[in-house]
């Protein structure tokens, strides 16, 4: 065996080391311990039930399972359906009064843009009003496209990164059904 030799760091050059992995360590744990305010305004909030009840389980598999009905609690707000202009102080002020740091989620095609309401009442999107990380289309987007947001989310914590993501649609199961009837009859 080779002999031990005693370093001493007389430089505190190493203590980027430590904050990067302190930094990596409270990622992991909000990534798994996501507190969500849930705003809702519209139909997809049906969805929203939807992918909260024990069929998808979507929230609880992802550590977002109690939501909390005060912004000053939550860290995660999932902005559901349609925004009005009367609507949007109060979204930014509840965005205002959560802490840091904090993450938004448009769920469904109005939040994200306005849907297909073109008029001056809507608002076309929340990015309007407040800063959005993740955007999940779809009139109502189904819940695999916002477990798909809601793990795109996890991601974007872990990185660090604020840049606003769009989750890609999947396909359509029934498509594939088509899709594969069709080979079965050709052949």
């Amino acid at each position: 065996m080779g002999d031990l030799k005693q370093v001493t760091l007389e430089n505190s050059s190493t203590s980027g080391f430590a904050t990067t992995k302190l930094d990596a360590l409270l990622n992991w744990a909000r990534k798994w311990s996501l507190f969500k305010y849930p705003f809702v305004t519209a139909c997809c909030g049906m969805e929203f039930m939807a992918l909260t009840s024990p069929r998808f389980d979507g929230s609880a598999r992802f550590g977002a399972e109690a939501p909390r009905f005060s912004p000053r609690q939550s860290d995660l707000l999932w902005v559901v359906g349609t925004i009005s202009q009367r609507q949007a102080p109060v979204l930014r002020r509840i965005y205002e009064q959560m802490m840091e740091p904090k993450w938004v989620l448009a769920f469904g095609t109005c939040a994200s843009c306005g849907g297909f309401y073109d008029n001056y009442t809507t608002v076309p999107g929340i990015d309007k009003i407040i800063p959005c990380d993740v955007y999940v289309p779809g009139c109502p987007p189904r819940p695999e496209a916002v477990l798909d947001g809601l793990m795109l989310l996890q991601d974007k914590i872990t990185r660090g990164d604020r840049t606003p993501g769009i989750v890609k649609p999947r396909e359509d199961p029934s498509d594939t059904l088509v899709k594969l009837r069709r080979s079965r009859e050709e052949a």
